[in-house]
């Protein structure tokens, strides 16, 4: 009796142990976010919010309906400066004007990404994208030498080269039926990345079906469904019961595809590797990253190496593919804006067969116009978040530490102070003369501020390189009207059913 007594109290203690173990774990979080919910109490809210879950039940869990929904509550909120909601139990604002963005990403404070970005961490790790504080201010010490526009003009060959690529593949469309150009495109610029940042030809443009492409796809739906939805937040709950397993076999195709080109390559370097003689001056990104140290003298770790690879891998090529097929759309639809670039690259260029260099760059720039209005009604990136890292004010509303903002880009390009009609496609807006007073926060295609865009510069030269080609070479018509594109807002701004043309014999 006396036994099963001890027992029992041994029982009651380790309880109450786990007990005491659990309030202390929870009390200190508890009682920060009462804090905060009292304090941004005054910022007008999305309505419907829940206790634990916030407002993600209300989310629409298809990526089309999910980002309409964006897109009809910006519409409705923009007279707001901003709107609250939580995610879970976390705090976000939606910022969706250039005033209220403005003192976010112009300081020097608010540089950590948001939480949701925790979940591209098993894909891309802290690289540049998703690192904070010296990891990221070290890694982007080191990698801005690299994106130089003297070093990136180096990349020009390989651009022409696999332009040229392109139009014999799009050769065969000419005069037939409307096909979706979207994997041309994408396939093209996957090449591209890979030879000018890697040094490694894949030949991705004589693979139709490429895997890698495919699972960027799969990876980035798998991501945005789970920030959106709370209950998948713990990793075990979502290895056991959710995407997990899905999302490590997808892994496993990403990171074994760069992970290939970066043995590979290091390997060569230490066997008196020697570069072609065409390729004897270019400064790969990689063989960069190879040779660098970190901020105490330490070559990088293979692994370190590998999230920067990923990173590089996923913006430069996905974000600019995605541009470049929402640009082919509009162009189609507005012959005359057409027009004035095929007359412009007549100028320019020349005869149709004539690569372009560094010289045209700048004198393409009507076609830089296009290319920005493009990104203006179909920016790559059409919306992202930060961590308001010290207590703040934005339009007198006291935001402290520890709330989330989330900018979205799409919305703030439709500010119609900023844009008059603002639905309207219109490459006259970026002209010089047009540009002029403009808020420097009303249109950030690649960000703005310390955390911008490193690699906007290569995403413009590319841009221009293969819509050169392509409108030098075809008249493109576009076979979808605005309200059949149906916009996909994961990481990427997709259509859902890609971009479908009809390519015409140039009349010269």
């Amino acid at each position: 009796m006396a036994i099963l007594f001890g027992l029992c109290m041994l029982g009651s203690i380790t309880s109450i142990v786990v007990l005491v173990l659990l309030v202390s774990i929870s009390y200190s979080p508890l009682i920060r976010y009462v804090q905060i919910w009292r304090e941004i109490m005054p910022v007008p809210g999305m309505e419907g919010a829940f206790p634990i879950v916030g407002n993600a039940l209300q989310f629409k869990t298809n990526a089309g309906d999910f980002f309409n929904q964006i897109v009809a509550g910006t519409s409705k909120n923009r007279h707001r400066p901003l709107v609250k909601l939580w995610v879970g139990p976390i705090p976000f604002l939606v910022l969706i004007h250039a005033e209220t963005i403005e003192p976010v990403l112009s300081s020097s404070r608010h540089l950590d990404k948001s939480y949701p970005y925790r979940f591209l961490h098993p894909w891309l790790g802290t690289g540049l994208l998703t690192s904070t504080g010296d990891k990221w201010r070290s890694r982007r010490k080191m990698l801005t030498p690299s994106f130089h526009f003297s070093i990136l003009v180096d990349f020009l060959e390989v651009m022409n080269e696999q332009s040229e690529i392109l139009i014999q593949k799009m050769q065969k469309h000419v005069g037939g039926e409307p096909f979706n150009c979207f994997s041309y495109i994408t396939l093209c610029a996957l090449d591209i990345i890979c030879e000018t940042a890697m040094g490694k030809k894949v030949y991705a443009q004589s693979n139709a079906d490429s895997e890698y492409v495919q699972s960027v796809y799969k990876m980035s739906d798998l991501i945005t469904r789970r920030q959106r939805a709370p209950w998948w937040w713990p990793d075990w709950i979502y290895n056991m019961f959710g995407e997990g397993k899905e999302q490590t076999e997808i892994l496993k195709i990403l990171h074994s595809f760069t992970a290939n080109v970066i043995k590979e390559r290091a390997a060569n370097k230490t066997v008196g590797w020697e570069p072609e003689p065409r390729l004897k001056e270019r400064r790969a990104f990689l063989d960069m990253l190879l040779k660098s140290t970190d901020d105490a003298g330490a070559k990088l770790k293979l692994e370190d190496i590998q999230e920067e690879v990923d990173t590089f891998m996923f913006e430069g090529h996905d974000t600019t593919a995605a541009s470049m097929n929402w640009a082919l759309h509009l162009i189609g639809s507005h012959p005359d804006v057409q027009k004035k670039v095929q007359m412009e690259l007549q100028e320019v260029l020349g005869s149709a067969g004539r690569r372009v260099g560094a010289e045209d760059l700048k004198r393409l720039r009507y076609l830089e116009c296009v290319i920005k209005e493009s990104l203006r009604l179909f920016p790559s990136v059409p919306l992202f978040a930060r961590r308001i890292c010290k207590d703040c004010h934005i339009n007198g509303f006291k935001i402290p530490e520890g709330v989330n903002t989330v900018i979205i880009p799409y919305a703030l390009h439709r500010d119609p102070r900023f844009f008059p009609e603002p639905e309207e496609f219109r490459p006259e807006r970026f002209l010089p003369e047009n540009s002029h007073g403009r808020h420097p926060y009303a249109y950030i295609p690649f960000s703005a501020g310390f955390r911008n865009c490193i690699g906007q510069r290569f995403a413009m030269m590319e841009e221009k390189v293969i819509l050169a080609s392509v409108l030098h070479n075809f008249d493109v018509e576009a076979y979808q009207s605005r309200d059949n594109l149906r916009p996909i807002g994961e990481l990427i701004l997709r259509p859902k059913q890609g971009i479908w043309i009809r390519l015409h014999k140039r009349a010269i």
